[in-house]
């Protein structure tokens, strides 16, 4: 079952010549809300025909922004629900994987030809993955490789020549469980010729350009914060922090004695902006939450930096945390790059009049309109 790992492939193919009139559409069941999004083809533009989330907290008798982590039952019955608020028509679509459940791992290999390397990553991979190889689906990517010319025009280094001759593979496994209970989702909502693919590898087609430089992107979920480091249309790192924005909600309920609702409220309407005595009071305890993530973050882009000896100078934000007031500009304190939204719905055409509603929901939704993306290509191959 294909896992949407191969994203170098798939990068730039959101500008084919779309030959079919086809909806289609993109479910991304996340741990806090579970978010739809439905475009078509019409010639060479993918048009956005509607979209919707919905609280998930309330399926497991929480909180709206508490994370879950909901049976297949709770899951199709929230899916059901939005398909109805959405007036979602179409049954063709793709489906998120959390990033949570799979294990990602670079490794280095000899250079050999694809047929050789078909067999040599499976024996590979058992090294890096803690159960059985029958027990998970497999696949992977071959990074590109560099080319090892000096600026100054001296030979290369006996250790880039060493690494000319070594192939960097991106290894992904996730149980078969994992899969299983995602594939009875999708029959139970009867979506056909379903697909599956990793929220963060969605995310990023969704959102990031033709760069070829060095990005960090940074997912500020409910539940986790995840980062990838992409180069060239490739994932080469993946890290998980196990804090998120419901993190900020609890702590702030802590603080101040309220109720998680009052403190979800208050961190919408305030965020990192307070300006009178009592919302300074509410970006205060959200500050100090917010800059664990982002000292951690900053560990994994200097490490990184170090490691491939490779400046990172943008960091693309997205997942519903991000919206948070003042973020960008407190988190390029920290990231020292600059840091942007990410804007999903540019990849689509819609109606201009909601331009500026779109955009600023756009982090929120990077995961789904990636999905559907994958989709149209799918269809257009």
């Amino acid at each position: 079952m294909p896992l949407g790992i191969k994203f170098g492939e798939l990068f730039g193919s959101v500008g084919k010549m779309f030959d079919k009139n086809e909806s289609v559409l993109g479910l991304d069941i996340g741990s806090s809300f579970i978010k739809v999004i439905q475009v078509r083809k019409d010639q060479s533009r993918a048009i956005l025909e509607t979209y919707g989330e919905l609280a998930l907290g309330p399926y497991a008798g929480l909180d709206v922004g508490r994370a879950t982590n909901l049976p297949v039952e709770k899951i199709v019955e929230a899916g059901r629900d939005i398909f109805r608020e959405a007036n979602v028509t179409t049954k063709v679509g793709s489906i998120s994987l959390p990033l949570s459940a799979a294990l990602l791992t670079l490794i280095e290999v000899p250079a050999m030809d694809e047929s050789k390397l078909a067999e040599i990553i499976p024996i590979e991979a058992r090294k890096y993955i803690p159960v059985p190889i029958t027990e998970v689906a497999l696949d992977w990517v071959v990074i590109p490789r560099p080319e090892f010319t000096s600026e100054n025009g001296e030979e290369p280094t006996d250790e880039e020549k060493r690494r000319g001759d070594k192939l960097q593979v991106m290894i992904v496994a996730i149980h078969n469980q994992v899969l299983n209970k995602y594939q009875d989702v999708a029959v139970k909502l009867g979506i056909e010729k379903v697909s599956f693919e990793i929220e963060v590898y969605s995310s990023i087609r969704a959102t990031i350009g033709h760069d070829m430089s060095p990005i960090m992107f940074l997912d500020f979920g409910a539940g986790m914060t995840k980062i990838a480091l992409v180069e060239q249309g490739i994932i080469k790192s993946v890290h998980m922090i196990s804090r998120g924005s419901q993190d900020l909600t609890l702590a702030l309920s802590r603080s101040l004695n309220i109720t998680v609702a009052k403190a979800e409220a208050l961190k919408r309407d305030v965020g990192l902006l307070g300006r009178d005595e009592d919302a300074k009071k509410v970006s205060a305890v959200l500050e100090s939450s917010v800059s664990y993530i982002f000292a951690e973050s900053n560990r994994v882009l200097l490490n990184y930096q170090s490691k491939f000896n490779r400046t990172v100078s943008k960091v693309v934000l997205t997942g519903g945390g991000a919206l948070l007031k003042g973020l960008p500009a407190y988190a390029k304190q920290f990231l020292d790059a600059e840091t942007v939204f990410g804007n999903p719905f540019s990849k689509l055409e819609t109606p201009a009049f909601l331009a500026p509603l779109l955009k600023e929901a756009g982090p929120e939704f990077s995961v789904s309109i990636g999905l559907a993306l994958k989709k149209l290509s799918e269809i257009d191959s």
